[in-house]
């Protein structure tokens, strides 16, 4: 019983894992019980028992086994989290349970699976299930069957996919088991009840006995629709509604539902494709031209029972379609034309979309064969029609049907007409939309009228179908004309129609009716009647013209958002009004005059034609008063227009008169119901008057008011045709200007475009210029509206008139058309009209372009054409080809009918020869550009074939065809490629340049896509295996397109479709897809009916596209993501974003914005403890995971869901990265305001920045390390420590981050650690640190390790934990790393930790391997051998990963800014000053201080400083401030922190005012530290922007020019002091380098360089032991390599060579010999000219030096050297003396005599004179002094040129004169090393760090140069301490304390901090030296 107890005590979970049954009985029985309790469906609780469920139903004791699938039925039921178990616990039901002989435990398994069902599992189910058909154990597969057929019975065939099980029925049906057949008979009946007849094709392959009992089964069933009986979870409320709703008696739902639920699965789906092509007898094509009519039937007969297959595979037809088309039309047996149309029928039902793309071809021709009498070929021609329209879109044929309608033959039209009802009945309102119904319409009025009453009745048939489809209110408009009769029987024939959509289109459509507002169809009516009426009216005068312009396709008059209509708000009265307006009828004269005497007095009517106009005048001002008293409803306004008419009328003389009159007009527009009628009685007589200087005004007013009245469509066009009928060229200018005006108070809508071109076209020849202007304008104002389309019309005008077209448009580019004032107000209801009508946005876009006359071009697409273009010769093709593009090009606009056009060139796109395949391409465009939107109907036989040639492997022909897809794809949307299977074809094709650009093309258009075909999902299979392409590019490329796919087909398929893909690609794929899920954009918004508002509601959205870009219209349809900065200024949501364009009402975006108000994080009291004791007490999830799981994510939202604002958090868990940038955003604009807040909230705000290191996205992961960046600067100013939980839950996830590949990652992380030390202690982040080592990604090994480093080197060993030894070995392991760095990296750590402890860390590192520890003592080695470089880099590898500092950009981008100062920080918190920075250890450090005692305190007390600097909390904010100020003069106080500085700068540098930008620069480079940091880059663009600025002309031109110039010169000069000397002379070597390389470069500019470097040259003295000659010398020898002696020699100015020669000599005198060890970085010293110039220089120099000096300064040198030297030297100038003796060459002589004196100016050249003649002593003298005026002139430099007077130097500065001489006591020169090695021995004796401080290159130098050796003097200066101390106690003895003095001055400039002063330094050394003698 001991056993018995023990488990007693067990907890439930564990219980039920027990071993013993007993055990698990219990633990089930009280599991059941707990899950019987929970109430909470996401009780924890439940995820205790996650794992265990399995367990539950796969126990292997029946007894158990069966309260475990009762608990587990339980679990599942209720538990949130079951769904994740469905798959193992199915797989589990199926293989244990269903093989159980208890029925109970059958029942229970299965009850079990539908539960997962209805926990929406449905698919894993049914998955599991049928994996279980495959098992070999018969109960399984009956248990499975049953299981399925339940399911589907309860759920329906929504919820249980019928297509996979169907497909495994056949072989159910094989069974050797009965029981398996009796229940596949079960479910085949099931399956039959939900499908019916799709069901029949698939089992038709089953054995007939089966099938015979299954018919009978079938029959028995019931022919009411199935329901389903069981809903999911999700479905559950909607069918609690339906259940009240049948309760009330509306079963209308029902009957919606089962229009759902029935065509769910169709046959065809379920059926295998057959490929016929190969099967095809071979001679076929012969023997179906044969001439005997048997030898043709055979032919087709074999065609026949080929296309018998119910499903064909796709393929090209092209071939056999025409043939068939052919014996179709051509043939003259009728019984093979029968045939044939058999044969088209299977092949359209067999291939059903596939073969949309032959249906254009076949139609016209089926069509006009229906002239055959005989029944039987009739018949067989409408079948084949009618399965050919299903294939295709009636969009599609309509031009071929309507073309046919014209036909004389009556059977033609009547057949049509039938086809068309027929056509109809597959139509909903959608899919009909009114610009497809109109023109079907108005051929159908036509037939209505027919002689022939088959045809009327025909004609009948199709308009009462149409009617039933869309209902009255569409159709109506168009039947306003039809007399009652024949409207009676439009409507008797629809309540006939049975419509195949069933009863639901019919609803669809009337619950259509009753949502718009009835203004709608009252406007449409408008539109429509006119036009009908235009086409069967008779109507007086000049309006016969109006249909004339019309017959090419009635244009579409869009939506009637500003149609007009002068009914008044009353609906009812409105619509009425408008039928009565169109048809008022003409009055006679007498009903008119009648009429009239009745509303207006009597004497104003005898009075109206007066002679004396004073009567009239009188009388026209009672006619007035009249008018204006009248009450809408009495007023006859055609009788009273009449009058106005009645002579003299229009032609009265006296102009007071005529502008009554005119005024008059107008009030009766505006005040009566003004028809068209009364319109054309006076529209006349105002366009005569328009042009009249006094009464233009009145007659354009008059002319507004009727077009408010009648609508400005109708209206110009009658002004229009009026005006140009007329003679007078005012008047027609006039109209045009009234036009122009019109437009833009009434918008563009509805108004015809062909009908003005015409007459702008008139208007642009005529000879009156005013007209021609006029045209002009007018055009402008519709460029407006129409867009760059508008311009084809015009392209062959005259040059010069389309010159002033363009210019016109340019004006209008960029402006948006101006919301309609008119028209608009009394269709208030039509605003709102516009949202529902749904039947337009499919062509919104092409209405202009239908608006195009176009060309009909079939005629010239003639047989030899079409041969010509498949020609042999590629010539000939060629030359068809051209015809063709000259055909398009001359054509401009065309038909789409365009005949055997696209076959042939479908043939050429993959022509051998490329560059016809190029032009082929070229045409392709031409053709979409000519054909517009109509080229959709070729996209499937030519556009895919396009595609096709993405895969060519010529980079030029992909370009084009990728440009001629886009081309097409503008015109046609992106609906018809992805409709079929042929993009996934293409996709399937295995060429990754396909590919590649395939999946490149689909990822740009997908996005802006609103909705997809379903054909998409066909795409995926193959955009997978792109995944796992082997070509990398494909692979990207795939992955790019991944989130579009996504964003349509969504997550749930995209995953479903990897169920085919090999176990490992899943996973792969499945990664992938959730990184794609985070990446996922949201849709686009939908454009249309937003847009058509936001321009008033007049301009409809059609015409936007085009137009200049609206404001709104834009975000809606040009932006597929909607701007978060733009969705943020408005205050709205991006949800709201869509609405932006409609007045969004005033209240919600009030309210929006209120929410966003308000603090986005909410103090609670104790919030965060409480979180931190739920955490410990583990009543939530410890925040701890290697990726975040759904129930972290879920953990984290409820909890930030009481302290972060609703709307944030919303954004801050979208699934959009854009909304998490936004978050982002807001986060960092409220950081400072609620500092409490964020303090609150930051264990959150932590958790949720640890979720946005595992998204994908970059930009996120930048902004959000940018936010931590400022959060722990924000935390360290408060002084707040993070707690340990906050840092266990941030600072792994963090570290993390430090491995990533980005530079720019990497460093904000570390900037980031770095500032986590002021909040947090460095002794505990070092273990996070430590852990992050033992990563597997070496960059965050060597991050880390590098981290540790800093931190040791910051705060000594304390920080190792858990102790220093075992911290250290740690770290020691990584010497033996694999990767370089990482191995660098440890062991530059531990060189840090030996400067620090020294020897000592050998012990604590213990025992490493022979070659770590050889490493490891090598690199120590080095690190003591130069201090100098070695520690310093090491530190300095921080900074350079904090910045980049050889960018231009780092002075100048905002980013690096701010890590420059996080830079300084560091620095600052490392060691608290700029050279202690350079890790020279404390006791070494040349502390002048300290020395002389003035002071004894010491500098370096690190905690100090870094208390001192922190005073960074009184910086200045960071944003620049928009006012500019002068700089301030005390710029370094004020600005404590460098990134404000910078920023301050920059600030001040981008001012509009050029001084301060000017003084803003020169602040910069005062700050010595700053300008030590400009690279070499920075300052070669800076000084070639500032010289290029000197010598701008322009500048003189300003008013302060000069001042401007001067203050370049002095910014200039501050540039050469105060920037790092090496980097400034480098980037002038190179500048200089450039200007003389560039042709293009003034010689001014090149000579400004010359100057500067002179300057510098001035400066060397001071500067020497500051520049890293290494560096100059290879940029010297970069140069004359570059520019060898002889090609400087013929420069026209020698000034380049000179200043190349002045700089070697002055380096040369200052270091000696030495120079030459400086020739390191120089690869192969042998060939530089350089090296030979070196040695030279020194000869010469040595030669100067006297033989005193000499022996003053080294002992060691022979005299006989100096003697040598001496001979040559004088050898030298005898040379000399003796060519100025010679005839020839004297000036030569002179001229080197010049130049020798002036290198040597002390040079005696006395003894040669003295034993010359005076004569020749004078002329040697005179010719020596003509020689200095000629180049002292040419040295002089104007001042013009801007240099400043200090700047001005003398061509060849004597270096000489500038270096302050330096004397010895014996007045002597002394070469600088010895004023070294004097400082040298200083340094000693007081102890110091005897390294050359001052050889320590600058830290950009060291940071910018590459890899060599460091400077090789230092090593020099290394020999053995012997000789060092020998040397420097010599050297003593002949110190000097003058010398030295100034000697040191130079030297000690660079090594001291950058504000220590060299007047205080000289001082100070004085006195030391003083103290120590």
């Amino acid at each position: 019983m001991g056993d018995d107890s023990e488990w007693l005590k067990l907890p439930v979970d564990q219980k039920c894992e027990h071993k013993l049954w007993k055990a698990r009985l219990s633990g089930y029985e009280e599991a059941l019980k707990i899950f019987q309790k929970i109430k909470d469906e996401k009780s924890p609780e439940w995820s205790k028992f996650l794992g265990l469920i399995k367990k539950f139903v796969t126990d292997s004791n029946a007894v158990v086994q069966l309260k475990g699938l009762e608990a587990a039925l339980v679990y599942v039921e209720n538990a949130h989290v079951a769904g994740k178990t469905t798959g193992e616990v199915v797989s589990g039901v199926v293989s244990k349970v269903f093989n159980q002989p208890k029925a109970k435990a059958k029942e229970l398994g299965i009850e079990i699976c539908l539960m997962y069902i209805e926990i929406e599992k449905g698919e894993a189910v049914q998955e599991e299930l049928l994996k279980g058909l495959d098992n070999k154990n018969p109960k399984i597969i009956v248990a499975c069957i049953e299981t399925l057929r339940k399911a589907l019975s309860e759920f329906g065939s929504k919820i249980i996919l019928l297509k996979p099980i169907i497909k495994v029925l056949p072989k159910l049906f094989e069974s050797r088991e009965k029981a398996v057949r009796d229940e596949a008979k079960l479910i085949a009946v099931e399956i039959y009840r939900w499908i019916r007849d799709a069901l029949r094709p698939p089992l038709q392959s089953i054995n007939s006995v089966q099938l015979k009992e299954l018919e009978e089964e079938w029959v028995k069933l019931p022919t009411g629709a199935p329901k389903p009986s069981r809903f999911l979870r999700s479905q559950q409320e909607l069918e609690a509604k339906l259940e009240q709703q049948q309760s009330a008696g509306g079963d209308a739902e029902g009957g919606g539902d089962d229009g759902d639920e029935v065509p769910q699965i169709d046959a065809y789906e379920l059926l295998e494709a057959v490929e016929i092509l190969s099967k095809l007898p071979k001679d076929f094509y012969d023997k179906i031209e044969a001439k005997k009519w048997q030898e043709r039937k055979e032919a087709l007969e074999a065609v026949e029972v080929l296309v018998k297959n119910p499903k064909l595979e796709a393929g090209d037809y092209a071939d056999l379609v025409k043939a068939l088309k052919k014996v179709v039309g051509k043939d003259t047996n009728v019984m093979l034309v029968a045939l044939a149309a058999k044969c088209l029928t299977g092949l359209a039902v067999g291939l059903r979309k596939k073969f949309g793309q032959y249906a254009g071809h076949v139609v016209p021709t089926i069509l006009e064969k229906f002239k055959e009498k005989k029944p039987q070929v009739v018949q067989a021609l409408q079948e084949a029609i009618d399965a050919i329209f299903l294939t295709t879109t009636l969009q599609n044929i309509s031009e071929d049907v309507l073309a046919v309608m014209d036909n004389k033959n009556p059977t033609i039209k009547q057949q049509t007409s039938l086809f068309i009802a027929r056509s109809f009945r597959h139509c909903t309102a959608s899919t009909l939309p009114k610009s497809l119904l109109k023109p079907f319409c108005a051929a159908l009025l036509k037939h209505i009228n027919d002689s022939a009453p088959e045809v009327r009745d025909a004609a009948f048939e199709a308009l009462g179908t149409a009617l039933k489809v869309v209902g009255e209110k569409a159709v109506n408009p168009f039947l306003a004309d039809v007399d009652k009769l024949k409207l009676d029987k439009i409507k008797e024939c629809s309540e006939k129609v049975e419509l195949v959509h069933g009863k639901k289109a019919g609803l669809a459509a009337d619950k259509k009716e009753f949502k718009p507002v009835p203004g709608r169809a009252a406007a449409s009516g408008a539109t429509g009647d006119k036009d009908t009426k235009d086409i069967s009216a008779p109507k007086p005068g000049p309006l016969k013209k109006a249909p004339a312009t019309k017959p090419g396709g009635p244009p579409k008059k869009g939506k009637p958002a500003a149609l007009g209509g002068a009914g008044s708000t009353g609906t009812k009265n409105k619509k009425g009004l408008e039928t009565k307006e169109i048809v008022e009828p003409e009055l006679s004269i007498e009903v008119c005059e009648e009429k009239a005497s009745a509303v207006l007095p009597a004497t104003c009517i005898q009075l109206l034609d007066s002679s004396n106009w004073k009567e009239r005048l009188a009388c026209m001002e009672e006619f007035q008063k009249a008018v204006e008293l009248m009450d809408r409803t009495e007023m006859p306004c055609q009788a009273l227009v009449r009058m106005l008419a009645k002579k003299p009328g229009w032609k009265e003389t006296n102009f007071q008169v005529m502008q009554m009159k005119l005024h008059i007009v107008a009030l009766i527009a505006q005040k009566g119901n003004f028809s068209k009628t009364s319109a054309q009685i006076v529209l006349d007589g105002l366009v005569d008057k328009i042009g009249d200087v006094k009464c233009g005004n009145n007659a354009k007013e008059a002319m507004t008011a009727i077009a408010e009245a009648c609508m400005l469509p109708w209206t110009a066009e009658q002004v229009m045709s009026m005006a140009f009928l007329q003679k007078n060229p005012k008047n027609q200018s006039e109209t045009l200007n009234w036009l122009s005006n019109a437009i833009k108070e009434f918008g563009f809508s509805g108004l015809n475009v062909k009908a003005f071109i015409s007459n702008v076209k008139t208007a642009l020849a005529a000879t009156n210029p005013a007209v021609r202007t006029s045209a002009i304008t007018l055009l402008g104002v519709m460029y407006l509206y129409v867009g760059p389309s508008l311009r084809m019309f015009f392209e062959d005008e005259k040059p010069a008139l389309l010159s002033q077209i363009d210019a016109e448009f340019e004006k209008m580019q960029g402006q948006n058309p101006p919301a309609p004032t008119r028209g608009i107000s009394k269709h208030s209801t039509s605003g709102t009209d516009e949202g529902e009508d749904g039947d337009e946005p499919d062509d919104g876009s092409n209405d202009v372009v239908d608006l195009l006359p176009r060309t009909e071009i079939s005629d010239k697409i003639t047989s030899e054409l079409v041969s010509k273009i498949g020609d042999k010769n590629w010539k000939i093709r060629k030359e068809g080809l051209d015809e063709v593009a000259g055909i398009i090009n001359e054509a401009k606009f065309i038909q789409p009918n365009i005949g055997e056009l696209p076959t042939a060139l479908k043939g050429r796109l993959n022509d051998s020869n490329k560059i016809l395949v190029q032009q082929t391409l070229n045409i392709l465009q031409q053709l979409a550009v000519a054909m517009g939107p109509n080229i959709k109907q070729h996209v499937k036989n030519l556009g895919i074939s396009i595609i096709t040639v993405l895969g060519d492997s010529k980079n030029n022909v992909r370009a084009a065809a990728l440009a001629t897809v886009n081309a097409w794809a503008e015109q046609t949307g992106m609906k018809e490629w992805l409709e079929g299977e042929d993009l996934s074809e293409e996709l399937k094709k295995e060429n990754p340049f396909l590919r590649q650009e395939l999946l490149g093309w689909l990822a740009e258009k997908l996005p802006t896509l609103r909705s997809t075909p379903t054909d998409l999902i066909l795409c995926v299979p193959h955009l997978y295996s792109c995944l796992e392409d082997r070509n990398g590019d494909v692979r990207k490329k795939a992955q790019d397109a991944l989130p579009f796919f996504m964003m349509h087909l969504g997550y749930e398929k995209m995953a479903k479709a990897t169920g085919k893909l090999k176990p490992t690609s899943k996973d792969q794929v499945l990664a992938m897809l959730e990184k794609a899920k985070a990446n996922m954009p949201a849709k686009p918004a939908a454009p249309a009916k937003a847009t058509s508002k936001s321009v008033g509601g007049s301009a409809p959205a059609k015409f936007q596209p085009a137009s200049a870009p609206v404001e709104d219209s834009v975000s809606g349809t040009v932006e597929p993501k909607p701007d978060p900065k733009k969705a943020k200024a408005l205050g709205v949501s991006s949800k709201a974003k869509t609405a932006q364009g409609k007045k969004v009402p005033s209240k919600t975006s009030l309210k929006e914005d209120e929410d966003k108000s308000g603090p986005i994080f909410i103090v609670v009291p104790n919030g965060k403890e409480q979180r931190m004791k739920d955490e410990k007490g583990l009543k939530v999830l410890k925040w701890n995971f290697t990726t975040p799981r759904d129930e972290y994510i879920e953990q984290l939202k409820t909890q930030m869901s009481s302290c972060v604002a609703k709307w944030l958090q919303d954004e801050m868990f979208h699934s959009d990265f854009q909304h998490h940038n936004k978050a982002l955003a807001v986060m960092v604009d409220h950081l400072e305001s609620e500092k409490e807040g964020v303090i609150g909230c930051l264990d959150l705000i932590l958790k949720w920045l640890t979720l946005r290191f595992f998204d994908t996205n970059t930009s996120v992961l930048m902004k959000a390390l940018e936010y931590l960046k400022l959060l722990f600067t924000l935390l360290s100013e408060e002084e707040y420590h993070l707690t340990e939980n906050e840092a266990s839950s941030f600072i792994p996830y963090l570290i993390l981050k430090v491995g990533e590949p980005k530079d720019v990652i990497r460093k904000d992380v570390r900037a980031i650690l770095n500032r986590m030390c002021l909040v947090y202690p460095a002794s505990k982040m070092f273990p996070f640190i430590m852990e992050g080592t033992k990563s597997k990604n070496s960059k965050q090994r060597a991050e880390c390790l590098e981290e540790l480093g800093c931190l040791v080197e910051s705060y000594g060993m304390n920080v190792c934990q858990p102790t220093p030894g075992k911290a250290l070995k740690e770290i020691a392991i990584h010497i033996g790393d694999r990767d370089n760095a990482v191995r660098n990296a440890a062991l530059n750590t531990i060189v840090t930790v030996y400067n620090v402890h020294g020897d000592q860390v050998f012990k604590l590192i213990g025992t490493l391997s022979e070659k770590d520890m050889s490493m490891l003592e090598e690199r120590i080695k080095r690190s003591a051998k130069r201090p100098s470089a070695a520690p310093v880099k090491q530190v300095e590898e921080k900074p350079q990963r904090t910045q980049s500092i050889s960018s231009n950009t780092n002075m100048l981008r905002k980013g690096p800014a701010e890590d420059m100062s996080s830079r300084l920080n560091q620095a600052r918190s490392m060691s608290g000053h700029p050279e202690a920075a350079q890790m020279v250890r404390r006791e070494f450090q040349l502390d002048l201080d300290e020395i002389e005692n003035d002071n004894g305190t010491v500098r370096c007390e690190m905690p100090e400083l870094v208390q001192h600097k922190l005073d960074d909390i009184f910086e200045p904010v960071l944003i620049p401030e928009p006012k500019i100020r002068a700089v301030s003069p005390h710029f370094d106080d004020m600005h404590s922190n460098t990134a404000s500085t910078i920023n301050f700068i920059i600030s001040q540098v981008a001012s509009g005012d050029i001084n301060t930008s000017i003084q803003a620069l020169t602040q910069l480079f005062q700050i010595e530290s700053l300008a030590r940091e400009a690279s070499t880059g920075v300052l070669k663009d800076l000084m070639h922007g500032l010289i290029t600025l000197m010598l701008d002309s322009r500048i003189e031109d300003l008013e302060e020019g000069q001042q401007v110039i001067r203050s370049v010169n002095l910014l200039v000069v501050k540039v050469l002091e105060k920037s790092d000397q090496t980097n400034i002379l480098s980037a002038l070597l190179v500048l200089l380098q450039d200007s003389l390389l560039a042709t293009a470069s003034s010689p001014k500019f090149s000579e400004l360089v010359m100057k500067c470097l002179w300057r510098m040259v001035r400066l060397l003295p001071d500067t020497i032991n500051s520049i890293n000659l290494d560096r100059i010398l290879l940029d010297i020898h970069i140069f004359m390599k570059v520019f060898p002696k002889e090609k400087l020699k013929q420069c026209k100015s020698e000034f380049p060579i000179r200043t190349l020669k002045t700089l070697l000599h002055t380096l040369c005198k200052l270091k000696g010999p030495k120079i030459l060890d400086h020739l390191t970085m120089i690869d192969n010293k042998n060939e530089s000219e350089l090296e030979a110039h070196l040695c030279r220089m020194m000869k010469h120099s040595m030669d100067q030096t006297g033989s005193k000096s000499d022996k003053e300064t080294e002992k060691g040198a022979s005299r006989i050297d100096e003697k040598s030297s001496k001979a040559k030297v004088n050898d030298f100038l005898a040379e000399i003396f003796k060519k100025i003796g010679s005839k020839e060459n004297t000036k030569e002589g002179l001229a080197e005599l010049y130049e020798y004196k002036k290198k040597y100016s002390d040079a005696d050249i006395e003894p040669f004179l003295k034993n010359s003649s005076q004569f020749f002593q004078s002329y040697v003298e005179r010719g020596l002094r003509v020689i200095e005026m000629e180049r002292e002139g040419k040295g002089r430099i104007p001042i013009s040129t801007g240099i400043s007077p200090q700047m001005e130097v003398t061509c060849v500065p004597t270096p000489t004169s500038t270096v302050s001489s330096i004397g010895n006591t014996n007045g002597e020169e002394v070469g600088p090393s010895v004023y070294l090695e004097r400082l040298k021995i200083l340094r000693q004796r007081c102890g110091l760090d005897n390294t050359k401080q001052d050889d320590r290159p600058p830290l950009t130098s060291l940071l910018s140069k590459p890899a060599v050796p460091t400077v090789a003097s230092s090593t020099d200066m290394l020999h053995s301490k012997l000789s060092q101390l020998r040397e420097s106690r010599e050297q003593h003895q002949h110190s000097d304390l003058d010398s030295n003095q100034t000697h040191s001055s130079g030297t000690m400039t660079t090594s001291s901090s950058s504000t220590a002063n060299i007047d205080d330094l000289k001082k100070r050394l004085e006195r030391i030296k003083s103290s120590r003698k």
